[in-house]
């Protein structure tokens, strides 16, 4: 009995062991593993990034009754929709903006903390992509002395071709030379923006030595001229705009010789300057897009490309007219037709399902004063340069300092430390007087020193706003806060650049590879749009990320 007992135990041990060994030991390292493998891991042939200038998260609804099935409704149907993104961080304008959205970090970290910023060491304003040691590629211009080496950080483009040994092709284009640059990258195969004195397109020796011949073939159809032959006029009977004011405001601005703000626009006149000013400029950008898709092969080869997208016309419209024009309904009327037109161009070139796309925008905007005192709503306006030439004149006065303040961009105020330390005075007590010069404006809700900021009572999606925005190097020494529904600008027109929502709130909508239909009210930052992307492609997040992956848009 007892060498029976044994006998089973050993069997046991026998069968334990040879299923051990089976479950532990490594498969075979063969074709058909890798397949599997390669399957699992697979990667979207492409991904487009679009971001539309200016654009308010209300339009995506606002026209939608107008819009037709293959363009922004079909991202709504088809894609997932982050329905309550915010722009994290302040100032909101467009150089931040898009460099945000491709690095998934914040003015503090990347640099970008304005279109242009005053530097104290050069005594100058410094444009986000100027470049003095590069020179233009498709013109005689300057307006190609542009590269993305003022921004510290890389993109999730510069990811991409990391993750690969730079086999990856990333591409930016955008009428506006940020719009193009920034989200590209400082390792993009290229990047093409619009020289509106010449009619071309150009890039820079940055990227190449010269413009590649299908670049050249396109500028030489002349397009700006095709497209403005003819006036612009609304593609709908004109009574059909009932979401907009009426055409002739004296709030709206005017085009070059124009005697009014009404439809038709005449501007053949302008043709090269004017194409931005117009939806047409839309149109034009998607055109060179795909010519660029094609002649790069982009979504063609055995890795993932990117193709980064900016529409600039929405903002030289928006800001000519305002959100509530014929203009900017008629704009994005004409935009929805352009992105069904661009999707079906997609599914048949890479294949449906087989890309990526998502669509943002850089900032909003803020609804046009006179717009506001017509309808009995607050807001005004507020002119920095004015108010800084009256402050340093009383300054002068108070503490005998000439030109206090040196600077003023971005709603912050660069002051002049050695002119001061030179009379004698305390830093702090110009600081207080300035301040309390700037908050006796109606349209000022707030001002403080920028070194101050934690010592200042403010709520906390406002203060991690003006943290995320202040750069030690490069931003100003004040702040200011504009009450709400007040702009920095003329009396016709609008702007944008402040924490408020409407300058806040954007679109994020998700479609095609990896994307789950839906959408969701949590609040996102504009900064979690690279780390999602990150996620889905498998590869690192770029260095200055601070941004989280959207889960629930990922299937």
């Amino acid at each position: 009995m007892k060498r029976f007992y044994h006998l089973s135990c050993l069997l046991l041990l026998a069968v334990t062991t040879a299923y051990a060994q089976k479950a532990t030991s490594p498969k075979p390292f063969n074709h058909v593993n890798l397949k599997k493998n390669a399957k699992t891991a697979a990667r979207p042939k492409l991904v487009v990034g679009m971001v539309v200038d200016q654009m308010r998260w209300d339009y995506l609804y606002r026209y939608s009754s107008r819009y037709s099935a293959g363009g922004f409704n079909r991202l709504l149907h088809e894609g997932f929709s982050c329905e309550n993104t915010l722009i994290n961080y302040t100032p909101t304008i467009t150089a931040c903006g898009h460099t945000c959205v491709y690095t998934g970090s914040v003015p503090a970290i990347h640099g970008i903390i304005g279109n242009s910023w005053f530097s104290a060491d050069l005594n100058r304003s410094v444009y986000c992509a100027e470049d003095t040691t590069v020179t233009t590629v498709g013109s005689s211009s300057n307006a190609g002395k542009m590269s993305p080496r003022n921004m510290l950080v890389t993109t999730i483009g510069d990811e991409l071709r990391l993750s690969n040994n730079f086999q990856s092709k990333v591409i930016g284009v955008a009428i506006k030379d940020r719009g193009a640059i920034l989200p590209a990258g400082h390792s993009a195969n290229a990047a093409y923006w619009y020289d509106g004195s010449t009619g071309n397109w150009v890039t820079s020796t940055y990227y190449m030595k010269e413009l590649p011949e299908w670049a050249t073939e396109f500028n030489n159809e002349k397009f700006p001229q095709q497209y403005l032959a003819k006036a612009w006029t609304p593609m709908y009977p004109r009574a059909s705009y009932k979401l907009s004011t009426e055409d002739e405001k004296p709030y709206e601005g005017r085009y070059k010789n124009a005697t009014n703000t009404s439809f038709p626009h005449e501007l053949s006149a302008i043709a090269n300057s004017a194409i931005a000013a117009t939806p047409f400029g839309n149109t034009m950008t998607l055109e060179f897009a795909k010519k660029a898709m094609e002649a790069n092969q982009l979504g063609q080869g055995p890795v993932t490309d990117f193709l980064a997208i900016s529409l600039s016309s929405t903002d030289y419209v928006g800001h000519q007219f305002g959100p509530n024009s014929i203009e900017i309904e008629d704009t994005y009327l004409r935009l929805d037709k352009d992105l069904a037109t661009f999707f079906n161009y997609l599914d048949a070139k890479v294949g449906k399902g087989n890309y990526l796309f998502f669509i943002t925008a850089d900032h909003g905007v803020a609804h046009v004063p006179g717009f506001m005192e017509e309808n009995k709503l607050p807001g005004g306006l507020w002119n920095d340069n004015a108010a800084m030439a009256a402050i340093n004149e009383d300054v002068n006065t108070k503490f005998g300092i000439k030109g206090a303040i040196r600077a003023v961009e971005n709603y912050q105020f660069w002051l002049n430390h050695a002119a001061i330390e030179a009379a004698g005075k305390s830093e702090s007590d110009v600081e207080e007087y300035i301040i309390s010069r700037l908050m006796k404006s109606p349209a000022i809700a707030n001002a403080f020193v920028l070194k101050d900021l934690d010592d200042v009572i403010l709520p906390s999606v406002m203060r991690n706003m003006f943290t995320n925005g202040l750069n030690a190097k490069r931003s100003g020494d004040i702040q200011v806060i504009l009450a709400p529904g007040y702009i920095d600008g003329g009396k016709t027109g609008t702007t944008h650049g402040l924490w408020y929502p409407y300058d806040a709130h954007i679109p994020l909508v998700w479609m095609g590879w990896g994307v789950r239909q839906g959408k969701s009210n949590r609040t996102v930052g504009m900064t979690d749009i690279a780390p999602t992307i990150a996620a889905l492609l498998q590869i690192q997040m770029p260095s200055g990320n601070i941004g989280h992956v959207i889960e629930e848009a990922i299937r």
